[in-house]
Parts: C-alpha cells; sequence; structure tokens
C-alpha cells in the first residue's frame, strides 16, 4: 500500500507507454477504493467498462477493512480483506479483536496487508513485526489467502515466513524485488502481485523478475489509486488500468496478452477462493 504523500516510493519516470492489447478479461487482485459508495461507483463503473471481472479491496486497518467489507457486501464483483498495514502495526492491540472479528465475515477472502515497511517506518520495528505475526497466525487460523507488503525488509520478512510457516495461499502484493527476491518467495510457495511499478522505465530487474516467474504464480494489480502505470503517471490510478499492468507484464515475459489475463485469473481466483 502506498497512501497519500507518505507512503509512495517515487521511482522513475517511464519513458513510453506499453500496448494494452487487445479487450480481455481481468482481475484487479489489489485496490484501495474509497469509503464512500458514492465515491468508489464511478470507479467500479469504469472497471466493469473496461473488462475488470472482479477486485479485491484491501483493508489497511480497522475501518478501512470495515469498509472493504461494506463495499463488497453491496457489490458482487467486490472481494474484501481484512488486515493491518505496517504503517498502522502499532495499533495491534486496540484494534486486533475487531479484525478478527471481521475477518470471519464470507465476504473476506485475505488477511492483509500485512508485513515490513522499513522505507519509512511509521511503526516500530518490534510492531510491525508482531503484527505480521499475528495475521500470519490468522491466515493459517481461518484458512484465508496471506497479502505480504514488504519494502525495504526481505530478509525480515522472509525470516518471520519461515518461523511461522507460509499459509498455502501467499502472495507478495506489489512486488518489487528483482529475480533473487523473486525465487526466495517461489521457493516458500508464495505467488508474485505485479502493480503499475512493472511500466516504469527504471524497473528492469523488476521485469526481470515477471519474466522468470511461472505463470500460474504470478498476479496482477493497480494498488490503486497508487503507482498508476506509464502512461498515465502522475494521475490517480483505479482498477480499470490494470489491463495496462497485465500488458506490461506480458511483454515482459514476451507472451500474448490473453494468455497472461487468463492466467492469473485462474491463479487469483486460486489463491482467493473465489
Amino acid at each position: 500500500m502506498t497512501p497519500s504523500g507518505q507512503r509512495s516510493g517515487s521511482p522513475e519516470t517511464g519513458s513510453s507507454a506499453r500496448p494494452e492489447g487487445p479487450r480481455v478479461g481481468w482481475i484487479d487482485s489489489h485496490c484501495h477504493l474509497p469509503a464512500d459508495p458514492a465515491e468508489a461507483a464511478p470507479l467500479l463503473d469504469r472497471a466493469r467498462a473496461a473488462g475488470i471481472e472482479w477486485l479485491v479491496c484491501v483493508g489497511t486497518d480497522l475501518a478501512t477493512s470495515q469498509a472493504a467489507v461494506a463495499l463488497a457486501a453491496a457489490h458482487p464483483e467486490v472481494h474484501a480483506t481484512v488486515g493491518l498495514h505496517p504503517h498502522d502495526a502499532r495499533n495491534l492491540a486496540d484494534e486486533w479483536d475487531g479484525l478478527v472479528e471481521l475477518a470471519a465475515d464470507p465476504a473476506v477472502v485475505a488477511i492483509g496487508e500485512a508485513g515490513f515497511d522499513l522505507y519509512y517506518e511509521h511503526s516500530p520495528l518490534d510492531a510491525q513485526e508482531a503484527a505480521f505475526r499475528a495475521q500470519i497466525r490468522l491466515a493459517h487460523t481461518t484458512d484465508r489467502a496471506l497479502v505480504i507488503h514488504s519494502r525495504d525488509a526481505w530478509d525480515h520478512t522472509f525470516r518471520v515466513l519461515e518461523d511461522e510457516g507460509v499459509p498455502p495461499r501467499t502472495v507478495f502484493h506489489c512486488f518489487t524485488g528483482g529475480p533473487e527476491e523473486a525465487r526466495r518467495a517461489l521457493d516458500l510457495g508464495a505467488c508474485l502481485s505485479f502493480s503499475g511499478i512493472v511500466t516504469f522505465a527504471s524497473a528492469s530487474n523488476l521485469r526481470a523478475a515477471a519474466a522468470l516467474a511461472p505463470r500460474e504464480r504470478i498476479l496482477v494489480e493497480t494498488d490503486s489509486p497508487y503507482l498508476a502505470p506509464v502512461p498515465h503517471r502522475g494521475k490517480p490510478n483505479e482498477p480499470a488500468l490494470v489491463a495496462v499492468v497485465g500488458a506490461a507484464v506480458a511483454a515482459a515475459r514476451d507472451e500474448a496478452v490473453d494468455l497472461v489475463a487468463e492466467a492469473t485469473r485462474a491463479t487469483t481466483a486460486r489463491i482467493f477462493g473465489v
């Protein structure tokens, strides 16, 4: 997650757009929609018009998790996660009981996003680790997928996962590593989700990671409203643009766009049990 101002990195702007390819169905595996239904509605309308079949709206604390569940209850194409972002990990004691209760809702398909963010470290490292461990355990006990946020914290992330055991359905959201980190995550059984960063000119290592990952272990996402892909960079992102991300992943893999769309749809459905 990269909320406004504080949580977004600034990779170099890409120099050219990648083609979107033919109109095919996509799934946005990770986005942040407005809590206000009136603000979310036009985003969902544009997503449907763009051929987005369904999407996962992600919680980052108790309030956003509650909003995601409410939105999912109102829209069949929306599914929700319940989680505590590493920036908000310091609120674990105050919000944990509510998150656990909410995780039982049938609209919830995953726990997270959870993990480490040492780029900003808005919550202390020990608080981030405690919240991450708690959410891994919750994913195990609820048989939900686990959605991981890892920024400037690969060693900490892998250490905790190895300690706690990787849930059978685990995804590294907005994966930003290169081939080495990709292999480590894949060796643990996790999947990799690629965001608009894959379109940035500076992201050659990320494209190399996308190229080496098995096709059945890849997802695509917008992480909207953050990280809009080239040529939309600098504007608010939205789920309708996940096709641009998918086309960039297909180009990095030298594969047909519709092949990547079909594979990512199947993988996302398997990971989230949809």
